[in-house]
């Protein structure tokens, strides 16, 4: 960087290759081109965008996007850049055109595109998506822990497909989780990351349909010794007392 802008170009650009696993085993590799340009006015260099290639198989064109950088706002990281790409959703404080925060999620629409861009949806935190609500429908271990539980929810924030501890009849087992704002609620997925459809929800509901049955059977009972009881009771009153 500093020999580019020793030799005084107008821009120029930076390459820089990672790869990103998140956590689980797979070989994405990402390309990311770095965009400086000089102020026509003084001697100065910015960072104005960058654009992304990933690529998830090889000999294989890749998937692109420029992410701009905003001055007055919240910018996109690489690592945040690569969760967009890989379909899920981030979290961000960004401000409007007055200059207003807000809080919004941010989740790219692979069917529409707008200059060679695929359009960035937002979900506002006026559309009613509460993560935390969503996380608590599930008996997942780290909830139970405070610093667990914050790490968990600003990882699902940035994006990450997080691993978590479930705890399914007694049982714990290791599984991963994603924020999905679009639909309120959360994704999972098993340790070989396949998706599960609300399966531990199902088991708790059930578990709890089950309890509730049991009660009402048990206030049936409960009723039904009362009444018995009652009409012992009436019995023993319409007795007429014997005459001496």
């Amino acid at each position: 960087m500093r020999d580019k802008m020793t030799k005084g170009d107008q821009d120029f650009k930076i390459m820089h290759t990672g790869i990103m696993n998140n956590g689980v085993p797979n070989k994405d590799t990402l390309t990311v081109e770095l965009n400086f340009k000089r102020s026509e006015q003084t001697d100065m260099y910015f960072f104005n965008s960058y654009h992304v290639n990933l690529q998830k198989e090889e000999n294989k064109p890749g998937l692109e996007q420029t992410f701009y950088i905003n001055k007055d706002s919240a910018s996109i990281t690489m690592k945040e850049a690569y969760n967009l790409m890989e379909g899920r959703s981030v979290n961000k404080d960004l401000k409007n055109k007055e200059g207003e925060s807000y809080n919004c999620w941010l989740k790219i629409d692979f069917k529409q595109s707008d200059n060679g861009n695929f359009k960035l949806n937002q979900y506002h935190q006026n559309y009613g998506y509460d993560l935390e609500a969503s996380l608590a429908k599930h008996s997942i271990k780290e909830l139970n822990t405070p610093k667990y539980k914050e790490d968990l929810l600003n990882s699902l924030k940035k994006g990450n497909l997080q691993s978590a501890t479930f705890v399914v009849g007694g049982t714990e087992s290791k599984m991963y989780v994603e924020a999905n704002p679009q639909f309120k609620t959360v994704n999972i997925y098993d340790e070989n990351l396949q998706r599960i459809n609300h399966r531990e929800s199902k088991e708790e509901k059930k578990a709890e349909s089950q309890k509730e049955s049991v009660s009402k059977d048990q206030k049936k009972n409960l009723d039904s010794d009362e009444g018995d009881s009652g009409r012992k009771d009436n019995k023993v009153k319409k007795r007429k007392t014997p005459s001496l």
